[in-house]
């Protein structure tokens, strides 16, 4: 018997058990209180601030047993940005009808974009009206069908046809410009629908039309632009819009009326008139960096591949031009994101036993400039783009109740649904669906441009239930991109730490998993950007 007993003995040595981690609402209070303090001004993309922040962020990778992984072998792998604005000249849109030429000044009833790519930079041609300028027949909008818009600027409607919340439209939405250059338009003018009148009145609009516009820059120096060819761009005033349509077959007050029907697509004709739209545009280089930490995987042969957990650091900065509190110092969005991202670090690195895949813990900055951070990362990733099976976003979780379920944007769309339902009900907590499916979050945030390069990706957020509705309508209303959103919040410090443990489990269960995630079978993000990739049939009801 004692050989017997002793080789037991032996054996439980020999096989570590892997001890459930513990959470802390202290530790996490403690990061967010660090992150959204006024000295570090807000975090800007580029600032002094966002840089302490990275370095805060770094150190507690450090300190808690992480690996640098940057494409350098640093906590750090750089971003460059370019910063266009308008400079001084003729930034203005010129509209010639029978009548002659009208030309309408940048700021009054023309918002002209600067140009990333020419100092001066002219667009002049005729005019043809293209709808919501959607070119997409498969998923049945042809705005495009019978048009000639080649070598001339096409007019659209902003926003999306009226019709239920459709993440596949959301997305085609971003695409107008490179549908419109794929056609061979030299330019492009926006003009609002009727709904868009409402959610932005043009004040509001011409409140911002100076801000600068942010895009990353690839490794040969180039700064990344979707559509090129596209020469000059400009959004026009409800006022000025009548001009483009003078002696048009349709009245525009006609097209905006169809426009605004449920499933309303007005058709697209050549206009009589054309158009000038000129831009002086003065570029700079913006630095800033990724932090990027790894866990190395325990399993031989699954250890090449990484599941990524990532949250954005930056945020608004300061804004010299608002009176009393002027720093936006972002606490929930994403200080507590990104706290709960090194908490959830800190308890893998803990962990008797590694996970089967490899971690890649990515802190991303220039989220609100336009998912730049994360778009340059994707681009050129730390590791094979091929080796990441999974991203897991958290950006602004929402820690003001006690939440009871979470919201997987976008995980209807591959089998990480399936490991995020599993996952949760280990931790006592209902998966949810989409409380909001008219903002179409699932293509608005950091995770998103990894399923534009084929890896399933989605974004956690805390749910709508035990209060959670009522938080997210108040915030959204009061606190978000506000300096308001601050450490006098009311937040609940220990819905952070349970967060931080349903993120740990939903990593945990990705990253164990025998197989990869996979996208389903005839989903349109799936067989747009993998189409070559396996697929997994849907199961019913999913």
């Amino acid at each position: 018997m004692k050989p017997v007993f002793g080789a037991l003995v032996l054996a439980l040595v020999a096989t570590p058990v892997a001890a459930k981690p513990e959470f802390s609402a202290d530790r996490v209070k403690a990061h967010v209180a660090f992150l959204s303090d006024d000295l570090l001004e807000g975090r800007g993309t580029g600032t002094r601030g966002y840089d302490i922040a990275a370095r805060y962020v770094a150190s507690q990778f450090a300190a808690n047993g992480l690996k640098p992984a940057g494409k350098n072998g640093s906590w750090f792998q750089p971003v460059t940005l370019s910063e266009a604005s308008l400079a001084k000249g003729a930034n203005q849109v010129t509209i010639t009808t029978k009548a002659g030429p009208v030309t309408y000044a940048h700021g009054s009833d023309a918002i002209v974009s600067p140009s990333q790519l020419a100092t001066s930079s002219v667009a002049e041609g005729e005019l043809v009206f293209a709808g919501f300028g959607l070119d997409a027949p498969k998923q049945g909008f042809n705005d495009y069908a019978g048009l000639d818009v080649r070598g001339k600027i096409v007019v659209v409607l902003g926003g999306i046809p009226k019709r239920a919340p459709d993440e596949v439209l959301a997305h085609l939405g971003t695409q107008k410009g490179q549908m419109a250059a794929a056609r061979g338009a030299i330019g492009l003018i926006t003009i609002s629908s009727l709904e868009g009148q409402k959610l932005r009145p043009w004040a509001r609009s011409q409140q911002t039309a100076s801000v600068p516009r942010m895009t990353w820059v690839a490794a040969d120096g180039t700064p990344y632009v979707g559509a090129p060819t596209i020469k000059g761009a400009a959004a026009l005033s409800p006022a000025a819009a009548e001009a483009l349509f003078t002696g048009a077959r349709t009245p525009l007050a006609k097209i905006l009326a169809e426009a605004d029907k449920p499933g309303g697509a007005p058709k697209g004709f050549a206009l009589k008139a054309s158009a000038r739209i000129e831009a002086a545009s003065a570029t700079r280089k913006v630095e800033s960096s990724e932090i990027i930490g790894m866990i190395p995987g325990s399993d031989p042969k699954l250890k090449d591949e990484y599941v990524v957990l990532m949250g954005h650091l930056d945020h608004l900065g300061i804004r010299p031009e608002r009176p009393g509190d002027n720093i936006y110092n972002g606490a929930l969005d994403n200080a507590a994101g990104v706290a709960i991202l090194m908490e959830v670090a800190r308890a893998f690195a803990g962990d008797a036993v590694a996970p089967k895949r490899s971690l890649l813990f990515v802190v991303n900055t220039a989220e609100e400039k336009g998912l730049l951070g994360a778009e340059s990362f994707a681009n050129d990733p730390a590791v094979p783009i091929g080796q990441i099976v999974s991203v897991v976003d958290l950006d602004q979780p929402l820690l003001l109740y006690d939440f009871t379920d979470v919201i997987a944007f976008g995980g209807d769309h591959s089998t990480m649904g399936e490991s995020i339902r599993a996952a949760v009900a280990k931790a006592g907590v209902a998966l949810s669906p989409d409380p909001m499916p008219a903002e179409t979050i699932f293509v608005r945030s950091d995770h998103y441009t990894f399923v534009k390069r084929g890896v399933p990706a989605l974004l956690l957020a805390t749910g709508f239930a035990n209060g959670g509705k009522e938080g997210w309508e108040h915030f959204l209303s009061t606190d978000y991109h506000q300096p308001s959103d601050d450490m006098k919040q009311p937040i609940h410090w220990n819905a952070g730490a349970r967060y931080a443990e349903v993120n740990y489990l939903i990593t945990r269960e990705i990253a164990d998993a025998p197989a990869r995630p996979l996208w389903y079978s005839g989903d349109y993000f799936g067989d747009t950007f993998a189409p070559g990739a396996p697929k997994a049939a849907r199961q019913k009801g999913q």
